[in-house]
């Protein structure tokens, strides 16, 4: 979908220094002047996000039930936690409104078998951002898939085919889907808004078994965010303590070893919390 940057122009037309007309019309013609220029000068410093961000389908094309965006994020291990934001590190490729926009995008991304290190792709509704602390993700929770190396791609694109598909029947509770890549193992796992929705919950654990052709044995770990959040936060506390503080400063390959323990997203959380605590 290509978005158009259109910069708003003075309207420089007509005659506004004419010095015909009564004084009270002269007033009102510099009164009407000044307030179309106020208005003016407000249109121009208005933000062009609205307009930019704006995705809808193009003619003749499939619309979605929502509009989706692509996001990336890699890591590399080892790097100092100080320079490590969770945040920044995730890139968004784009976002689609329609069935061809998405296959524009998708056509033409690395497949995740094909990626190397600590990669991410994510695929959330537009406005949602792939982090726990975002309004629509703070009191849900995903289910996790851990798969052994060569089944990321066929499990990604029936995920998010199913997804885009509305297959979950789950109305708004979706918020997006995720594939890790990582170096023993890949991981999949899907967000809803509402962990405390056993319901909603259960049915989507069921779904996700039919679109990907799980065998029944496949173990399948419901996380919320908020015990996410709450087991970063415990572990900043022990972390933080003056001798663990003495421990980092003065002998890091220790605490490179108890960071090495910790597993995904909550060790790049930890890195990010620690990093602020130390530094």
């Amino acid at each position: 979908c290509i978005s158009l940057d259109c910069s708003l122009k003075d309207d420089d037309s007509g005659d506004h220094d004419q010095d015909q007309g009564s004084p009270k019309d002269g007033e009102k013609e510099k009164n009407e002047d000044e307030e179309k220029e106020q208005n003016t000068s407000k249109k121009k410093v208005r933000p062009l996000k609205s307009y930019t961000d704006m995705v809808v389908p193009g003619a003749g094309e499939h619309p979605l039930q929502y509009n989706y965006t692509f996001w990336y994020s890699r890591r590399t291990p080892g790097r100092p936690a100080s320079t490590q934001s969770y945040e920044q590190n995730i890139k968004q490729i784009g976002s689609f409104a329609s069935v061809e926009q998405f296959w524009r995008f998708y056509s033409h991304m690395i497949r995740p078998g094909d990626l190397t290190g600590h990669s991410d792709f994510h695929l959330f509704k537009e406005g949602i951002k792939p982090m726990w602390e975002d309004d629509a993700n703070k009191m849900g929770g995903k289910w996790i898939i851990r798969l052994r190396k060569g089944l990321a791609s066929r499990c990604w694109e029936n995920l998010i085919l199913a997804m885009l598909g509305e297959q979950f029947m789950v109305g708004e509770e979706i918020c997006g889907a995720v594939v890790s890549v990582r170096f023993q193992e890949d991981i999949i796992s899907i967000w809803n808004k509402t962990a405390s929705d056993q319901a909603t919950t259960a049915r989507i654990r069921d779904t996700l078994r039919r679109v990907l052709n799980l065998p029944p044995n496949t173990i399948m770990e419901y996380k919320t965010h908020t015990d996410s959040i709450k087991y970063v936060c415990l572990l900043l506390f022990l972390f933080s303590s003056p001798a663990f503080l003495s421990l980092q400063l003065f002998h890091k390959p220790a605490c490179s070893h108890i960071f090495s323990n910790q597993r995904g997203d909550e060790r790049v959380h930890l890195h990010v919390a620690f990093s602020m605590a130390c530094f």
